[in-house]
C-alpha cells in the first residue's frame, strides 16, 4: 500500500457496487451513506440495517495466564466472565485517562479476544504488547483476518434466523456463540451493537466476509433491511448515548468523568490506572460527561463551546439532529455544579448562545 494510502476493508467493491458516498475514517475509506442518513437511521429503528465494521481492530489473548494479564490491563472485571461472554471495557492510563474502550470475548480461561476502535488499533496493540509479562501469555495482531459485519435493529433475530440453525432467541445480550454455521460459513456471532437496538455483530475470516454480507442482504430483503454508513451509525449510537473515543472519551478524560463508572472495579487489588480512579471515587470528580438537548431550534456539533452564567463552561464532545426526536442533542464535559438534570445551558452556534438544557442519558431506549 502506498504511503498515505487510505486502508480499505473487504467489502470496499461492494459499497462503490452500492453507490456509497465514500470518506477518510481514521485513515479507512469507508461509506458514509446509501440511501441518506435519515433514512439509514430510521430504517434500524424500525425494521434492520446492515454495517461494514471490519476496519475495528481484533487482538487475541492466549496462554496460562491470559485472564490475569487482561484484569490488570482493563478496569472492568475480567474474572467475572464465563465461557461465551463478552465484556465492555475501558483499558486506562496510569493517568486514569482512556487509552480506548474496547469489548472483550471470552472464548475459555486460556483465550479471548479483543476488539478495539479502528483508528486506536497500532496505539492499543503497542500498549497491551507493553504489559505482557514475561512468559504465559500470547499477543497476536489479528486484525488484518477478520471481517466484522453488524446486523441491527428490531427485525436482526428474524432475518438471521433464516440463514442458521443456531438457537439466537437464546443468545442473550453481550453472549456469543463461536464457530456457528451462518450462511455455510464458519462465524462468531455476538448479540452486541453500537446503535440501542437488538442486534448482532458476526465475525468471520476476510475471504469470507463479502459472501456474508450478501447472504444477509438477500435474506433480510423482506424485513426493510437497507445497508447503513458511518453517519447513520454516529446518530444511531448518539441517541443511545454510546462513547466515541476520540470525541466523547480521550487519554483527557476517566470513565468516572465520562459517567460510565461502572465499567471500573475498585475491589480488583491491581490495574492499571487504579490509584488515580480511587483517588477520584473518594473525591469526587471535578467536571463530568452531561447529555443535553436544545430548547431552542438549533443542531450542537462537536467543538461548539457550551457556556452557563454568560462563561464558557465546558465544549460539545459529540451532537446532532436526532431524527428519532426531531430535536438538536449532544454530549459534553460540563462542570459538576452544572451537571444536574434540567439545569440550564447555552450552546454557542454561529456565534449565538442558543438555549439547551442536561437531561437523561441515554436520549433514546428502545421498548423491550
Amino acid at each position: 500500500m502506498a504511503e498515505g494510502a487510505l486502508k480499505r476493508t473487504p467489502l470496499y467493491e461492494t459499497h462503490v457496487a452500492l453507490l456509497a458516498k465514500m470518506v477518510d475514517f481514521g485513515g479507512w475509506e469507508m461509506p458514509v451513506e446509501y440511501s441518506g442518513v435519515i433514512a439509514e437511521h430510521t430504517a434500524v429503528r424500525t425494521h434492520a440495517g446492515l454495517f461494514d465494521v471490519s476496519h475495528m481492530g481484533e487482538f487475541l489473548v492466549e496462554g496460562p495466564d491470559a485472564e490475569t494479564y487482561l484484569n490488570n490491563l482493563v478496569t472492568n472485571d475480567v474474572t467475572s466472565m464465563t465461557d461465551g461472554r463478552c465484556l465492555y471495557t475501558p483499558m486506562c492510563r496510569p493517568t486514569g485517562g482512556i487509552v480506548d474502550d474496547l469489548v472483550i470475548y471470552r472464548f475459555n480461561h486460556e483465550k479471548y479476544l479483543m476488539v478495539v476502535n479502528a483508528a486506536n488499533i497500532e496505539k492499543d496493540f503497542a500498549w497491551a504488547k507493553q504489559h505482557l509479562p514475561a512468559k504465559g501469555v500470547r499477543l497476536t495482531n489479528e486484525s488484518d483476518k477478520y471481517g466484522l459485519i453488524a446486523l441491527q435493529g428490531p427485525n436482526a433475530e428474524k432475518i438471521l434466523t433464516t440463514l442458521t440453525a443456531a438457537d439466537l432467541a437464546q443468545l442473550k445480550y453481550f453472549h456469543f456463540i463461536p464457530d456457528v454455521t451462518v450462511a455455510g460459513i464458519n462465524t462468531t456471532v455476538s448479540r452486541t451493537g453500537y446503535t440501542g437496538e437488538d442486534g448482532f455483530e458476526l465475525l468471520v475470516e476476510e475471504k469470507d466476509t463479502a459472501s456474508m454480507w450478501k447472504a444477509l442482504t438477500k435474506a433480510g430483503s423482506s424485513s426493510g433491511l437497507v445497508p447503513c454508513g458511518l453517519g447513520a451509525r454516529d446518530t444511531l449510537r448518539l441517541e443511545a448515548a454510546l462513547m466515541l473515543y476520540g470525541n466523547d472519551i480521550t487519554d483527557a478524560t476517566t470513565p468516572l468523568e465520562a459517567t460510565i463508572g461502572w465499567t471500573v472495579k475498585l475491589n480488583k487489588t491491581v490495574f492499571v490506572g487504579r490509584d488515580i480512579l480511587l483517588k477520584q471515587k473518594e473525591q469526587g470528580v471535578r467536571k463530568k460527561l452531561v447529555g443535553f438537548s436544545m430548547t431552542e431550534r438549533g443542531i450542537p456539533r462537536h467543538g461548539y463551546e457550551i457556556t452557563g452564567n454568560g462563561e464558557k463552561i465546558g465544549d460539545v464532545t459529540s451532537g446532532t439532529f436526532s431524527p428519532t426526536l426531531s430535536e438538536g442533542i449532544g454530549l459534553g464535559y460540563v462542570p459538576t455544579e452544572y451537571a444536574n438534570i434540567g439545569t440550564p445551558l447555552k450552546v454557542v452556534i454561529r456565534g449565538k448562545e442558543v438555549s439547551a438544557e442536561v437531561v437523561e442519558i441515554p436520549f433514546y431506549k428502545r421498548k423491550r
